[in-house]
């Protein structure tokens, strides 16, 4: 098809290549002796008391947290392909529509993936929309989706990422509960950081507080889970003793405070008390604590990785955090880079999307319909994207069935948050590869999220060398579809 941009017969840059893997990223906790300097110092690597101490600066001068409102973002991660989910053409030729059917949804005269069923029933509760703008987006996640901002050339680009100004600006919930969680399978390659934010505002990594399954390359379960042993306490140390330990800091700091005029050191006890109960409380350990769900809506999610994810999520909006980024990619050697059958390690179409449909389309109506039935929808804002679409026509790269990358448009799906919902944003021209009108830039996906989330569209961050950035680049504003 004439357009398409040439692709080097091997894809060298599949999906979380080069992304480092085996260097640890973000809160990360060592062993047992680190997580005890983590909970008198703050928790997991991080000045905890000094972080609660800015975010409630941040609110103060911001004025956020007007309400518990918060996003989950479900992060499709190698970039699903927008005419094998919410942007079918089934009455075009094959190599451009797809092998599989287009399905009637409960808005009438919209047609999604016929593998998506179960989001059909519900897409009143949805908003789709179909013209969003990917261009200069890659597979690195500090650039534009999950940031909100244009791509450059940089592979180490220092955007931060929404959740993580929605964790400055905001904060959490609740203030014993992190702002900012992410649960994906390899943090470093599906997910954005804080960047100039700084680490303080890092996501807290779900996997080192809880359980979930662990899948083979072959998407098979083993039958092991994650470690989750960042809340135990070291056996030498009690609560007591740590207790103990909080007291003598707060006598030294009271002694330092004499000559304090500015009150900090007593704030500062206020802040140290929260970081503590992040360790010892109940609320944060319960949140991670996937067996105090019960069992039948355990059931009811399932077993797979997604699907607890999923319930995690949930749980944890439940309890205070204010942002959650969920991975549904690498379930196994699953991605949404589908380059084609017969070019590993993703598969094509058939092969590859054709396995992941039916498990998102669980997972993501399972998590809609949870949230709307426990009356927390109105509060909970559920996006679901990738970082870009995929060429119209199928056999690209010499494969069968395969997309290669297509950053000229994709589609992304919204519920939930009280906005307006039950339509569909935005076409594309009649082979899906092109917008025809209503343009969606990430921009105006970032300032959605802020706008929704209370957090100023003016607000500005520092880089390295001290100049301001907007937090909402190249004119971005909410989609206007929603309010």
């Amino acid at each position: 098809m004439a357009g398409i941009r040439p692709h080097s017969a091997v894809h060298q840059q599949h999906a979380f290549r080069n992304y480092y893997g085996d260097e640890r990223e973000g809160v990360t906790c060592g062993s047992r002796r680190g997580l005890l300097k983590a909970g008198l110092a703050g928790v997991a690597g991080l000045s905890l008391p000094e972080l609660l101490r800015c975010r409630a600066q941040a609110a103060e001068t911001a004025g956020a947290g007007k309400g518990p409102k918060s996003v989950i973002l479900v992060w499709m991660s190698g970039g699903p392909s927008q005419l094998e989910t919410w942007d079918v053409k089934p009455l075009r030729p094959l190599q451009n529509r797809g092998p599989f059917g287009a399905i009637s949804t409960k808005l009438p005269g919209v047609q999604i993936c016929e593998h998506l069923p179960k989001q059909a029933a519900l897409l009143d509760k949805f908003t789709l929309i179909r013209s969003v703008d990917a261009r200069l987006s890659s597979h690195n996640p500090n650039r534009v989706f999950q940031t909100g901002h244009l791509g450059s050339n940089t592979a180490d680009s220092k955007y931060p990422a929404i959740g993580s100004v929605v964790a400055k600006l905001h904060g959490p919930n609740h203030p014993s509960m992190p702002p900012y969680v992410a649960a994906v399978a390899s943090p470093r390659k599906h997910l954005a950081f804080a960047g100039y934010l700084g680490k303080r505002f890092d996501p807290f990594i779900a996997e080192q507080a809880t359980k979930l399954p662990i899948y083979d390359i072959d998407g098979n379960d083993t039958g092991k889970t994650t470690g989750a042993n960042l809340f135990q306490l070291p056996e030498e140390l009690s609560a007591d003793r740590l207790g103990e330990r909080r007291t003598l800091m707060r006598d030294l700091d009271r002694l330092r405070s004499g000559v304090d005029q500015a009150g900090s050191m007593l704030a500062m006890d206020a802040y140290l008390s929260q970081a503590v109960e992040m360790v010892l409380g109940g609320r944060a350990q319960k949140a991670f604590d996937l067996s105090r769900e019960p069992a039948a809506n355990r059931e009811r999610y399932g077993k797979h990785l997604w699907f607890q994810q999923a319930l995690l999520a949930r749980r944890l909006v439940e309890a205070g955090v204010s942002f959650v980024t969920i991975g549904m990619n690498h379930s196994g050697g699953a991605s949404w880079d589908t380059h084609g059958d017969n070019i590993p390690p993703y598969g094509g179409i058939s092969k590859g999307m054709g396995k992941l449909l039916p498990l998102f389309d669980h997972a993501i109506s399972t998590l809609v319909s949870d949230l709307d039935e426990r009356g927390l929808l109105d509060d909970v804002l559920v996006i679901a994207m990738g970082e870009f679409g995929r060429t119209p026509m199928m056999g690209t790269q010499g494969s069968s069935d395969g997309r290669d990358h297509w950053p000229e448009v994709m589609s992304i799906s919204l519920a939930g948050g009280g906005l307006r919902h039950g339509q569909v944003v935005g076409a594309t021209e009649a082979d899906g590869g092109t917008i025809k009108d209503r343009l969606v830039t990430p921009a105006d996906i970032a300032a959605t999220i802020y706008r929704y989330m209370d957090v100023p569209l003016d607000a500005t961050y520092l880089d390295n060398q001290g100049r301001p950035h907007y937090i909402v680049q190249n004119n971005g504003q909410p989609i206007r579809e929603l309010f």
